[in-house]
């Protein structure tokens, strides 16, 4: 059997940051990742890093991945009509019902969008306005907590990203020492 990875999606304005707690326990775990592109042009984060991904939300065997990880974007009104990127979500989630999918600060409006939030449990770093605003999220399935889990589901807002980090190491069932992220 292949080992499954996780899939790290990026796309412009993407936040670093928020990410980085995350693959330091996907590392210290020894659990594999792709990371996988909106577009195969360098994507630039919000804090202008620039990566080339491994692959493609076009190329990218869906049947090798066992989680997605989705970081925040600076503006994430850039990906309120990339139907390709919700479809790519869609086709995961319903290839793999047990696929974890950890979503922070904005990106949880993919999930949203995409139906994933439909009876869950979530948080966001948006505004009641801006979720009402977008039409796609149930308010009182909305959590004011930094860190939120229903089932294979987690989603954060940003500064939340220490604990976001560990609940998805948690999740994958990995081998990691949360001393390294506390200042112990």
């Amino acid at each position: 059997m292949k080992t499954k990875i996780t899939g790290v999606i990026l796309y412009p304005l993407f936040s670093e940051y928020e990410l980085t707690v995350a693959l330091s326990i996907l590392k210290q775990g020894d659990h594999p990742i792709k990371t996988i592109g909106i577009t195969s042009e360098p994507i630039i984060g919000e804090s202008d890093l620039t990566c080339i991904s491994d692959t493609t939300i076009y190329d990218v065997d869906i049947n090798t991945l066992d989680s997605l990880l989705l970081p925040g974007c600076m503006d994430i009104s850039t990906l309120y009509d990339n139907e390709d990127l919700i479809d790519f979500i869609n086709r995961c989630s319903l290839n793999n019902k047990d696929l974890v999918i950890a979503a922070i600060s904005s990106s949880p409006y993919l999930l949203a969008k995409a139906g994933l939030l439909e009876d869950r449990k979530y948080t966001i770093g948006m505004y009641e306005e801006q979720r009402k605003e977008t039409g796609f999220f149930k308010e009182e399935n909305y959590c004011n907590d930094l860190v939120v889990q229903d089932g294979n589901i987690l989603t954060a807002r940003g500064r939340g990203f220490i604990e976001f980090g560990e609940r998805f190491g948690q999740l994958l069932k990995l081998d990691f020492d949360s001393n390294w992220y506390h200042g112990v």
